[in-house]
């Protein structure tokens, strides 16, 4: 039975997922190859019990709790061996740090986890973000979004594939800030030459393992000379010297010019490589580009955990509690966790039902240009099943 805190008792069901090195994903069978068939490396010593795993959940704000809902409600469906730790953290909400820690006690213990996305507060008397901390805490340093046009749903452009990789850990989410002077205000850019070097090698990785053909560095190393220029010349030394003779192709764009270029011709980028803000920003780009945050899954990957969670990093509270939310990017994410749990073949149900809804075009929530509720598009992926 499902472990809850602060909600009703929910149901089970999880698959999982199998991979190979601690480092890559590879592709499953399934016909549409996206982010959701893609399985994250086998996280060790996850916990199981009876052939049931338990896995961490965390829905978020915004419209969290009604995407996990559907989630839940799906693997609920396929009697997929799940059991749920859920902890209702909030990053509205005053005196949550207690129920924090307690999800990462639950996320160290499980070693995998789902969630939505938490609220982080502007005003500097708050907190800063959990998003960030649960990243930094687990070293889960390599964020993946695979932007891929979706079949039956039209967008301005065709033919789209691309995968972005963010490292996860440094950068300007080091959190590091201070006003030496009043209205002078300095904030540290963190960049380390050994986490350059394992996110360009994640990126390396992943392409092989996926049949991609090119890596691209994305950097501001023109006017950051030292921060971004490190992480640049690390990517270099690391595509030369370790991925000279492996088939993939590497070069560099600056960041400016690679968002010029993903709204105009995206069909040029394979897989890309950036450090923490880029990412943020290049990954919204991306979403845009093949359908918005409803429909682009993603995941945090680190050499011990593994967390998986909604593409786009948007809490939606202007939809909140409206039941219109598009479930299917958490959908999606859910079935990468599942394939990292071994579970492939509930893996594959899922990820080819979402697929077909969206392709039917009957059944489509708001941000796809339809009048369906979440309710309605879960009951369609069940359906198919």
């Amino acid at each position: 039975m499902s472990v809850l805190r602060g909600l009703p008792r929910a149901a089970q069901a999880l698959p999982r997922l199998a991979t190979p090195s601690p480092r890559v994903l590879v592709p499953s069978s399934s016909k549409i190859a996206n982010a959701s068939t893609l399985s994250a490396p086998r996280a060790a010593g996850l916990k199981k019990t009876g052939g049931v795993y338990t896995v961490t959940l965390i829905p978020g704000d915004g419209i969290g709790h009604e995407i996990a809902g559907s989630v839940k409600e799906v693997f609920e469906s396929l009697n997929v061996p799940v059991e749920w730790e859920q902890f209702n953290v909030s990053g509205e909400t005053h005196g949550s740090e207690s129920l924090f820690k307690e999800a990462m006690e639950s996320l160290r213990r499980n070693k995998v986890g789902l969630k939505g996305i938490l609220f982080t507060p502007i005003d500097t008397a708050s907190h800063n973000s959990w998003n960030v901390a649960m990243r930094q805490q687990l070293d889960i340093y390599a964020s993946l979004v695979v932007c891929k046009t979706l079949p039956g749903y039209p967008t301005r452009h065709k033919d789209v594939d691309f995968a972005i990789i963010r490292e996860n850990t440094e950068g300007e989410y080091s959190g590091l800030e201070h006003q030496s002077y009043p209205g002078v205000v300095e904030s540290l850019k963190v960049s380390t030459r050994a986490k350059a070097e394992r996110i360009a090698r994640f990126a390396f990785d992943f392409a092989i393992k996926n049949g991609r053909k090119k890596v691209t560095c994305v950097h501001k190393a023109n006017i950051m000379k030292l921060g971004d220029g490190l992480f640049l010349n690390t990517f270099r030394n690391v595509a030369e010297k370790e991925y000279g003779h492996s088939g993939i192709a590497f070069d560099d764009m600056i960041v400016d010019n690679t968002s010029m270029q993903l709204v105009s011709r995206p069909q040029q980028f394979d897989v890309m490589v950036m450090p923490n803000l880029y990412g943020n920003i290049v990954t919204n780009i991306g979403a845009a580009l093949v359908g918005g945050p409803g429909t682009v899954p993603g995941c945090n990957i680190g050499r011990e955990y593994a967390l998986y969670e909604p593409g786009c990093r948007h809490v939606a509270k202007d939809i909140m509690g409206l039941g219109t939310a598009n479930p299917a990017a958490l959908l999606l994410s859910s079935t990468m966790m599942l394939r990292h749990l071994g579970l492939d073949s509930q893996a594959n149900q899922i990820a080819d039902s979402v697929y077909k809804v969206i392709q039917e075009g009957k059944v489509r929530t708001a941000d796809m240009g339809g009048k369906a509720k979440t309710h309605d598009f879960t009951q369609a992926v069940i359906g198919n099943f």
